[in-house]
């Protein structure tokens, strides 16, 4: 497995980075497939801020914790992964599972969904707030299925991705309010 260190504000040691291998590597007990991780930490406010980012043939997970210790910070982050990772491997050793996940979508006009979002206080927002954060990830083809499955193991509450039911279009599942899973296709 190939691990990257970002640090921000931190002086990683030796003993530390040797404690992080240590237990990345215990990933690979439960999943022997992980291509490579990332671990950026931070301090900040009295706290150390730890991110694991891994992907796992794949599919990307990532957990992030904060403590007053760093280690302590970056257990509790692999205890996320750990927990995203067993719960992944369940679901590909488990194929009856997506038969029984009922999973329903309703599909709404790309245009009329921009209408509503788009409102005066909005765009009184826009001039307040900018950009802060870009990221870019590699988008695999997958099924509007496996994307709520890689939504629900990120946290997140949406997920954009090439949807390959759809001739690779570039498709956004949502989780909704009111229960269950939104699709979103422009139309073009």
């Amino acid at each position: 497995m190939d691990i990257r260190y970002v640090s921000r504000n931190v002086d990683l040691s030796d003993a530390v980075k040797d404690h992080m291998e240590k237990k990345l590597g215990k990933l690979e007990k439960f999943f022997e497939r992980i291509l490579s991780s990332q671990v950026e930490m931070s301090f900040s406010r009295g706290m150390f801020v730890v991110e694991i980012t891994s992907d796992v043939n794949g599919v990307v997970m990532r957990g992030e914790d904060h403590a007053n210790d760093l280690r302590k910070a970056f257990d509790r982050s692999l205890k996320n992964i750990e927990r995203q990772v067993k719960r992944h491997k369940e679901y590909l050793t488990d194929r009856a599972q997506m038969k029984t996940h009922d999973v329903s979508f309703e599909i709404f006009d790309a245009e009329e969904l921009m209408g509503e979002l788009q409102s005066p206080q909005s765009a009184e927002a826009e001039d307040i707030d900018a950009i802060v954060k870009i990221k870019r990830f590699p988008m695999r083809p997958m099924s509007a299925q496996e994307a709520t499955m890689q939504m629900d193991l990120l946290g997140h509450s949406f997920f954009v991705f090439r949807n390959a039911d759809e001739g690779d279009g570039i498709n956004v599942v949502y989780r909704r309010r009111s229960g269950g899973y939104g699709l979103i296709t422009p139309e073009i």
